[in-house]
């Protein structure tokens, strides 16, 4: 099965200090089972295709509900 990277960048968003629509978007991912890596300006995780639509599709529901102003997705097949 087709592996992909996602990598979603949640705004406004100040660096260091991740406000509560930032925050939800990464508990909608812990959520669903994935251990996301947090940088700077996005954070990722890398799954299974079908699992990887579901995921983007909950921290997309769950930062806009929290106050997100914009959400940027970048999906990225890695096998």
């Amino acid at each position: 099965m087709a592996r992909v990277e996602i990598e979603f960048t949640v705004e406004p968003f100040a660096v260091g200090e991740p406000g509560p629509h930032v925050q939800a978007a990464i508990a909608a991912a812990r959520t669903a089972g994935f251990d996301p890596e947090i940088g700077p300006f996005g954070t990722m995780l890398r799954a299974e295709m079908k699992p990887g639509a579901d995921v983007v599709s909950a921290v997309v529901a769950a930062a806009m509900a929290a106050g997100a102003e914009r959400l940027s997705v970048t999906i990225t097949a890695i096998d």
